[in-house]
């Protein structure tokens, strides 16, 4: 119903807010909204406020630790410093965004349209470049040089990825 509800809007009121000082619409075939951040609810997931319409976004490229897993509660500590109660922009692929299995808008996150929180996440050793569904180099690099630089999760001698610890 939620996805019902954000697709009637964006498909109505979409080229209103899609244009931003980002790269954005037609040429590239990106969903760009101006948003504020109420709620982090992981180290990779937030929810945002839509004009009266919350929707939890996941952050795409990246997989944080699990909230039981080690680094958990750190991983979304810093995703909250980042971001909650800013207002951020989201850009998700595709013409009217991009959703995950459990209805969950797939996007990057900029604070003042600069910084990259996904890039931060992976920057500061809190995520993993999730590459089962991203190949971006851009992300590999930045997981690269967080272990060689030993931040974060990677100070921990055998870190568990996300993806394993779930199974």
């Amino acid at each position: 119903m939620r996805k019902l509800i954000i697709f009637i809007l964006l498909f109505f009121f979409g080229n209103q807010f899609t244009t931003a000082s980002l790269q954005t619409s037609k040429q590239t075939n990106q969903l760009v909204l101006k948003v504020k951040v109420i709620g982090v609810k992981d180290g990779d997931t937030i929810e945002v406020l839509y004009y009266q319409l919350p929707i939890v976004i996941r952050l795409e490229h990246i997989d944080a630790p699990e909230k039981k897993q080690a680094f958990g509660t750190v991983s979304k500590q810093k995703l909250s410093d980042l971001c909650f109660g800013k207002n951020v922009t989201i850009v998700s692929t595709g013409k009217k965004g991009n959703y995950d299995g459990r209805g969950r808008m797939i996007a990057e996150v900029f604070v003042n349209e600069k910084t990259n929180v996904n890039k931060e996440m992976l920057k500061s050793g809190l995520a993993w470049h999730y590459k089962k569904y991203s190949k971006n180099e851009e992300y590999a690099q930045l997981e690269n040089f967080a272990k060689r630089n030993r931040v974060g999760l990677w100070t921990d001698k055998n870190p568990v990825a996300p993806w394993d610890f779930r199974r």
